[in-house]
């Protein structure tokens, strides 16, 4: 049976992505779920005021050129994934475009992403419900990550209904704090053109040093949209909806976090402020306790739309890496087991949810944060390179992106420019995670060319996904 035989033989809206997922997500519920792993209510709260810290009032420029950035990243997603509609994301494109060993060093990238992120951010949870009850940091973490997987194994259309829902009330909390900074402005918008920062005990001007040093933080906030090709495999016509996917959610996402940045930079009373408060602050300041616990119960459920989301579209991965045969026969078989009801990799979905929990309650992991947006940062620029080749390639149609080359090659030279400002230490442990990941390769995988590591387009493809 054709890979277009086989789809045609499904019912209506349920058509087979690769390995028995299924085609029926829509448009709209994509954007809910990409947007609930962009969580920018989470990045707003949790990232905007370490930020201030070092940035001040220059926080608006470097978020806005964050996103400037990363619209050109989005363009990069868009036309892959497009092109290559798998659950297994940045290392399917990049395998694709240049090579096999490329597209597996991607994937150790991303696997430092998917087991390191979740948990963070879980963490966050106890801190926010202080105000309600007092809850063990470690332990708290730990649970969130357990409810999430267990929502997480649902059918990725009720996820996107779940998500929706969370999505709606961190979205509430952040337009809280806009409405709140609005009425509240100190001062006019020449802040936001000529910025400030405060440094040595005073008050000094913000300089494009500053804007190089947290231009990888910035790109941070606002990543996630890449969240879009993961999914592509159980998007409807992801030919066509994977590029709106994920420029509606980038979109969206920058505008919750931006907004509410610059009305907060225009109302503190003293810009001091921003390099020692927080917006739990700020809000009890302009709107009294009820208004400050409300916002908190607010972000501490963004805290866990967020981690559903990576759970969920980190077991994708995971999933989609063992259908490539990236493992051994039998590991393979196990992490494509698909749930007889729900329809999802729920051993995979395990796999990211409960080593999830043991670091939340174990392990500092926290301390593993730094090296994120470096990995980010080089995954980024591995796309852009994969853009750049994808148009000299016999490959399926698919969105094109407009000004070409131009988008990837901002990327390779922002991104790259900030990478090389990054931490030592977190560009060492980058290295380290790439040498065994090329050691595993070049030992395992390309021994058998042929039969491991078979990185398919599941769109194209449907026999070899099922074989």
């Amino acid at each position: 049976m054709s890979a277009r035989n086989a789809q045609e033989a499904a019912p209506q809206g349920q058509e087979h992505g690769s390995g028995g997922l299924l085609r029926v997500l829509g448009p709209a519920g994509a954007v809910l779920l990409v947007l609930s792993c962009i969580t920018p209510a989470s990045s707003l709260f949790i990232i905007v005021p370490e930020m201030f810290a070092t940035q001040g009032s220059g926080v608006v420029i470097t978020i806005a050129a964050g996103i400037l950035i990363s619209i050109a990243v989005g363009a990069c997603y868009a036309e892959l994934g497009t092109r290559m509609a798998s659950a297994g994301g940045e290392y399917a494109m990049v395998a694709h475009t240049l090579g096999k060993g490329a597209g597996w060093l991607t994937f150790a990238l991303s696997g430092v992403l998917l087991w390191v992120i979740p948990p963070v951010i879980a963490l966050g949870t106890a801190d926010y419900l202080v105000d309600i009850v007092h809850l063990d940091r470690a332990m708290t973490g730990a649970v969130v990550m357990l409810v999430a997987t267990g929502i997480a194994l649902l059918d990725v259309r009720a996820n996107a209904l779940v998500t929706g829902i969370f999505l709606l009330l961190e979205v509430v909390a952040a337009a809280v704090v806009a409405l709140l900074g609005a009425a509240h402005v100190q001062r006019g918008p020449g802040e936001l053109i000529s910025p400030h920062v405060f440094g040595g005990g005073s008050i000094e001007p913000f300089t494009g040093a500053l804007l190089v040093s947290g231009l990888t933080v910035g790109i941070f906030v606002v990543s996630g949209f890449g969240t879009a090709a993961y999914l592509a495999e159980e998007v409807v016509d992801p030919r066509r909806n994977v590029a709106r996917i994920v420029f509606w959610s980038l979109g969206l996402g920058g505008i919750v976090i931006l907004v509410p940045t610059i009305t907060t930079v225009l109302a503190v009373n003293d810009l001091g402020a921003l390099a020692t408060g927080d917006f739990s602050e700020f809000v009890r300041a302009w709107g009294g306790d009820a208004t400050a616990i409300a916002v908190n119960v607010g972000i501490a459920i963004a805290i866990l739309n967020a981690a559903i989301v990576m759970v969920l579209q980190n077991s994708r991965v995971v999933y989609a890496s063992a259908r490539d045969r990236a493992w051994p026969p039998a590991v393979n078989r196990v992490l494509t087991a698909l749930h007889p009801r729900y329809g999802c990799p729920w051993v995979a979905t395990l796999l990211i949810g409960i080593p999830g929990a043991i670091l939340a309650y174990a392990v500092d992991i926290e301390a593993l944060l730094g090296i994120t947006s470096v990995v980010i940062s080089a995954m980024y620029v591995a796309l852009a390179f994969a853009a750049l080749k994808v148009r000299r390639m016999k490959t399926a149609p698919g969105w094109r992106m407009p000004l070409w080359p131009l988008p990837p090659l901002l990327v390779i030279i922002a991104v790259g420019y900030a990478l090389v400002g990054a931490s030592r230490t977190d560009l060492t442990i980058t290295g380290a995670i790439l040498l065994a990941a090329f050691v595993y390769y070049v030992g395992y995988l390309k021994r058998r060319p042929d039969e491991r590591f078979i990185v398919i387009d599941p769109t194209d493809d449907l026999e070899e996904a099922l074989r």
